[in-house]
């Protein structure tokens, strides 16, 4: 089904980012000031809703998948924040994507305020903020608490999550209202939190309570928001993330796992030639597709090592052929720099524990934030994703087991080389004529390439050389950024 599958991206752009623990008046000046003209489709928010105020470890990034109620009262801003930044970003041509945790509330035990200043008691199951009773909750015998506990969290105390009766017409009811109101804020669709604890069919039900919005837009997929939900599968298990295709697409946590053995050569590039389906991952239009997420970075959640920001080169090449490849839907993580040794640590923050604003110079971020998709490296090539939209892999080319080169069509054209000599060679680029800007080293300003540039021929071939000991060993031109012709990011 088609339905909730579509991201309903604007104006020919692709490709979400996790705006991870920002705030909402600084996602909405980033949807203005770069997500918009850089060519982004979508930014992924962090949960908008109220949540426990954890104060040991204090303030960690977790205490938002612990919800109190439904308003829109947390670390990152209140609901006319909230409003603001929706309008302003689509404004912008940038969808929001909420992260909505729905399967659960908080911690089992304890008693006090959330974000919002709404009280709650969790040990007499009491949330009086949405309300919710002992009557909503599933008791321990309905299910494995070891499972549930899937964020795996640190603290002795977090033994389990208190599960909702999503089987629960009020429940759903209440669940549904919650969404139906991001909606009339303007959300384009939700990154649905552990959406492998729930049945399939509870979310199709709460899901059908869900207005149909988009009906201009998007006719194919009845107008429905765009859902992408966290189904950790790594094979062997009994839930499998095909049972979740009804309601829209699913986190691939494996594509970041195989990419990570790629960059970090462990198993050679010239096997990508059926990158996809061929690796035993779900079809193009089932998955959301990342390198890093905001869990696996920090050694939670699902899987094995993943590549981060801690590890720029590798990280920047994966990226790219990330984006490179027309193979699903790609997001692309935006951290903040956090003490390794101290997993559970909240975003960079003022003395009253308010989330610090983001700071820049140049394009790139200060106080903390690291913020990846203003790498160039990366937001240019979320540019060759939008000018090579609908072609498929073709001039396929391996030298050696690290050296890899393909067009995306006769739009757009990379060459990767983790090997310790140069390639250097005549390789079939599928491009156009003409003198193409090098969009890895550098951009196309007045006129002329600030990095590499590369020369095609009217045969389609060109001279291709990829350095080997250098800090970004691929090289990348495309259609939009070609000498003579002006710069094109999108559309």
């Amino acid at each position: 089904s088609a339905q909730y599958k579509d991201p309903h991206c604007i104006g020919g752009r692709d490709g979400i980012v996790h705006l991870f623990e920002w705030k909402w008046s600084d996602i909405a000046t980033e949807c203005e000031t770069f997500l918009g003209p850089y060519g982004f489709c979508g930014v992924q928010t962090s949960p908008a809703n109220e949540n426990r105020v954890v104060t040991s470890p204090n303030r960690p990034w977790w205490e938002r998948y612990q919800p109190v109620s439904y308003k829109l009262v947390t670390r990152s801003g209140d609901e006319n924040s909230f409003k603001n930044m929706v309008s302003r970003c689509k404004a912008a041509g940038v969808n929001v994507y909420v992260d909505v945790v729905l399967n659960h509330m908080t911690g089992a035990g304890g008693t006090g305020k959330g974000t919002g200043g709404t009280s709650y008691d969790a040990g007499s199951l009491q949330f009086p903020g949405v309300p919710y009773g002992p009557t909503d909750f599933n008791d321990a015998s309905d299910c494995h608490t070891s499972d549930l506990d899937i964020h795996n969290y640190q603290n002795a105390e977090e033994v389990s999550l208190l599960d909702l009766n999503v089987g629960k017409d009020y429940v759903r009811g209440k669940i549904a209202d919650f969404l139906n109101h991001l909606i009339d804020l303007g959300v384009a669709g939700f990154r649905m939190d552990a959406a492998k604890h729930m049945w399939p069919a509870d979310i199709q039900a709460f899901l059908g309570k869900v207005k149909v919005n988009f009906s201009s837009s998007d006719v194919s997929g009845g107008g429905r928001p765009f859902v992408y939900q966290e189904v950790i599968d790594q094979g062997g298990e009994p839930i499998k993330g095909e049972q979740y295709f009804g309601t829209g697409r699913i986190t691939n946590f494996k594509f970041g796992q195989e990419l990570a053995k790629l960059f970090r050569k462990q198993n050679a590039l010239k096997y990508l030639t059926n990158w996809g389906t061929g690796w035993g991952m779900w079809d193009s239009g089932n998955v959301v597709n990342f390198v890093d997420n905001h869990d696996n970075q920090r050694g939670h959640g699902g899987g094995g090592t993943v590549l981060t920001h801690w590890e720029p080169k590798p990280y920047k090449l994966a990226t790219a052929f990330m984006l490179a490849h027309p193979y699903g839907l790609p997001r692309i993580m935006s951290s903040y720099e956090y003490n390794r040794d101290n997993s559970d640590e909240g975003p960079p923050h003022n003395n009253d524990m308010t989330i610090k604003t983001v700071g820049h110079s140049g394009m790139s971020c200060t106080g903390g934030w690291s913020c990846e998709h203003r790498w160039r490296q990366i937001y240019n090539m979320v540019a060759f994703r939008n000018n090579a939209a609908g072609t498929n892999v073709a001039n396929w080319w391996s030298g050696a087991d690290y050296k890899i080169a393909f067009s995306r069509g006769n739009k757009a054209f990379i060459a990767f080389n983790l090997e310790s000599s140069d390639i250097n060679q005549s390789l079939q680029t599928g491009l156009p004529a003409g003198t193409y800007c090098d969009v890895i080293s550098g951009d196309l300003v007045n006129g002329a390439c600030t990095g590499k540039s590369v020369t095609v021929g009217g045969d389609g071939k060109a001279n291709i050389n990829v350095c080997s000991n250098c800090d970004d060993p691929v090289l990348a031109i495309h259609v939009g950024a070609k000498v003579g012709s002006p710069y094109k990011r999108y559309g």
